[in-house]
């Protein structure tokens, strides 16, 4: 606290350290105090805490820390697809590997690190993986904190291969919520979606916000920039704000589903949701030496500020 952001050290608010599975992760501050975890396996942001300390992503009390499992909460990332389909595991394996810390990160935009503590992460293909999935590619990762505390995830993801490859992508974000009957979503009206409750039948959202009483799992295809999740209890919103993301999902499993789960408690569902920024519907596809890009950017602003000027239209970085 009382740091100037002109004076304010960003290395030293990275502190690298190990969890109980001896795991390395990075933690990340601002001189606000507001702070972000990222687990080296999987790359995974497991926390993220606004400048009162208050934990803004949700975490199962049940979840498997243990690699290979990802660990249920914080924001996995799915590649190189999303769901279940072929040989590979659910979502892919990117949120079951080891990432290094990458020495030698690219170029970004000047404001994607001015004023932010953050951290460049590496992923390459194994031997393994190239079994399963047989495209060499470099998937790079920042994970950066702001000085207003937003949260922006970058992801590059390469072709170093002889040939052309696709994948589908999302970052899978567990939202904590106060009680899931008191949030709603903006920015989804008039959004065509897959329904994986309906055999991913095909339906036009007509409210003009998304409230839950029951199950959720839905793709929002070609989505705006900006979706806003309201939270009437703590009078907050989350802000969402994705570049090369063209898809939502949105799931909240309810009671039934939570129970058959094992790394899920049976009431956790009311303090959760996951709204991914995400590309599924048309996967991505990179010619040799193409790269892709996809951007999230979280922030928390109260609801009232939110809903009287927040101008869901318009989005960007």
């Amino acid at each position: 606290m009382g740091h100037s952001s002109a004076v304010w050290d960003c290395k030293a608010a990275i502190e690298k350290t190990k969890d109980l599975n001896g795991v390395g992760q990075v933690v990340l501050r601002n001189p606000q105090g507001a702070s972000a975890q990222v687990s080296l396996h999987g790359g995974q942001v497991t926390s993220w805490r606004n400048e009162h300390g208050e934990e803004l992503l949700f975490t199962s009390s049940k979840a498997i820390f243990k690699p290979p499992k990802a660990m249920r909460g914080g924001i996995p990332i799915c590649f190189p697809q999303f769901g279940n389909c072929g040989s590979l595991e659910l979502h892919g394996f990117a949120r079951n590997k080891l990432w290094a810390i990458d020495d030698n990160p690219p170029v970004l935009r000047p404001n994607d690190s001015q004023g932010k503590s953050f951290v460049d992460l590496l992923l390459k293909p194994s031997e393994e993986d190239l079994k399963f999935w047989p495209h060499s590619f470099e998937f790079r990762l920042r994970v950066s904190l702001a000085m207003n505390g937003d949260l922006t995830l970058i992801s590059r993801v390469r072709n170093v291969n002889g040939k052309m490859f696709s994948f589908s992508f999302a970052y899978h974000t567990y939202f904590l919520v106060s009680d899931i009957s008191e949030v709603r979503i903006e920015g989804l009206e008039t959004c065509d979606y897959l329904d994986n409750l309906c055999h991913r039948e095909r339906f036009t959202e007509q409210g003009d916000a998304l409230t839950f009483e029951s199950e959720v799992d839905r793709l929002y295809l070609s989505s705006r920039k900006v979706i806003a999740v309201l939270d009437h209890e703590k009078k907050q919103t989350y802000v969402i704000r994705k570049e090369g993301l063209p898809d939502v999902v949105v799931w909240n499993p309810w009671e039934k589903k939570s129970k058959s789960m094992v790394d899920f408690g049976d009431e956790e569902y009311k303090q959760m949701l996951c709204v991914d920024a995400a590309a599924i519907e048309k996967p991505i596809t990179l010619k040799p030496g193409e790269e892709w890009t996809g951007r999230l950017q979280l922030s928390v602003v109260p609801s009232s500020f939110c809903s009287e000027n927040l101008d869901l239209e318009k989005g960007g970085f």
